[in-house]
């Protein structure tokens, strides 16, 4: 693994001052966030507006609870004469609070969290990976009018569907970024609206679908040491420049006019390094903005886009264990699937937030060694039940989340043995097989 683990800083990251969940999503940061956005309320109502924030997150990490309950359970509401609140309560408030809200909380939060949280680096850069993920809607008349649905050439989905595009940081799996829309939006567009968060002295790796050279080239362009790398699409046509090395070269690419009438800034050509790798006698081709021969060297740079998979290995942390395979959306109107899906990005970072401090506290130990399914079952657990703990027991019931870390360590990961294929999807019933007639047998 071609990465720097500055284990010195890990070692000294004490996670001692955490002691409840305030520190970790501040009442201060949440009311900035409201009074931004223009939402804040000076009137007292029995569902506040800066406790929904946590009814928002609460609908990814109760997946199985009605909102009404999530409330409830949370212990949210102001002390009033009913001791539950209505659902259209719950609906209302949700209104109230909007989309911005919790779009700016989840950017606040990020920057702080990755901020406080030690990341290994590759020369200087830290490794961030690119792609893009689908979520299906409720069957309604504003989803399917805001929302389009996917086709296969001869019949479309039953769901309105939004596709997804995050940026995710892939030694911790936290996420940087995020841009969502229609599922009739590429996911080309959505990546360019991600180069503006995207931190300095960076490396962020794509998959082939993402080959633009506007969109590469903006990404380099933008900020300082924002480098990207992605295999060479096949076909693409390019002019040597000068050879570093037997499998390592200074490409010239030659941009369309079609690209330059999209990115006005996009020059005729952009140079880029081709670096060639075989693997049990296949070539594999990727391009990078990485030029400098002596900074990156060609050695690691064969072997970086390994880690791209670790965006993928966090989609299937949210879907699979976070939201437990319940797919589907909640949220009945355009502006409340938004709000649910920015709660759900905000949701995955608070555990994977908490899941780095359980890996920190341990020695050189990484958020990704750690497994999720089980630390994310137990943190929700935990967060679950400190609402009715006294002030003096939480600092108690933290110590001994951290305590739990070294039971949620995985097993070394071994080579794999078999290359990486598009299963086919499992059929939830059996196949009835058709009986052959009396005439087919005589």
């Amino acid at each position: 693994m071609p990465l720097s683990y500055d284990f010195y800083s890990l070692s000294n990251f004490s996670p001692d001052s955490f002691s409840s969940l305030a520190e970790v999503l501040s009442p201060e940061l949440i009311d900035k966030c409201l009074s931004e956005s223009g939402v804040a309320t000076l009137r007292k109502r029995r569902l506040p507006l800066d406790m929904m924030v946590w009814s928002i997150i609460g609908m990814s990490i109760f997946r199985d609870m009605p909102m009404r309950d999530i409330v409830n359970k949370l212990d949210i509401l102001l002390p009033g004469n009913r001791p539950f609140v209505a659902p259209s309560a719950v609906v209302q408030a949700r209104q109230r609070l909007g989309t911005e809200v919790i779009k700016k909380i989840f950017y606040q939060t990020q920057q702080q969290w990755h901020q406080h949280t030690p990341h290994p680096d590759w020369c200087g850069l830290t490794l961030l990976g690119v792609d893009g993920v689908v979520w299906r809607t409720l069957d309604t008349a504003e989803n399917q009018s805001e929302f389009a649905k996917t086709t296969n050439g001869k019949r479309e989905s039953g769901y309105p569907q939004v596709r997804m595009v995050c940026q995710m940081e892939l030694t911790s799996h936290l996420l940087t970024g995020a841009s969502f829309d229609s599922v009739s939006v590429s996911e080309m567009n959505l990546a360019a609206d991600l180069i503006q968060t995207t931190p300095d002295n960076s490396l962020t790796l794509f998959d082939k679908g993402f080959y633009s050279l506007g969109l590469l080239h903006r990404w380099s362009e933008t900020g300082v040491q924002r480098h990207w790398l992605l295999p060479l699409k096949k076909g693409t046509q390019y002019e040597v420049v000068r050879k570093l090395g037997r499998l390592d070269k200074i490409i010239r690419l030659k941009t369309s006019p079609q690209a330059r009438k999209k990115w006005q800034d996009l020059p005729d050509t952009i140079e880029a390094r081709l670096v060639t790798r075989t693997i049990k006698g296949k070539e594999y081709t990727v391009i990078t903005s990485m030029v400098d021969p002596m900074r990156f060297p060609v050695a690691d740079i064969a072997d970086l886009y390994a880690h791209r998979w670790g965006i993928e290995l966090g989609y299937r942390e949210m879907k699979q264990y976070m939201l437990k395979n319940e797919l589907t959306l909640r949220s009945k109107k355009p502006e409340m699937v938004r709000q649910e899906l920015w709660g759900a990005l905000l949701a995955y970072n608070l555990i994977r937030f908490q899941i780095g401090k359980m890996a920190y506290s341990l020695d050189s130990i990484l958020p990704i060694q750690l497994s999720f399914s089980r630390a994310s079952a137990y943190i929700i657990q935990q967060l679950s039940i400190m609402p009715h703990l006294s002030p003096g027991k939480i600092p108690k019931a933290v110590n001994d989340m951290l305590s739990m870390a070294k039971s949620f360590l995985l097993p070394e990961r071994g080579e794999r043995s078999c290359p990486r294929i598009v299963k086919s999807r499992p059929k939830r019933y059996a196949e009835k097989k058709p009986k052959k007639c009396a005439s087919a047998l005589n």
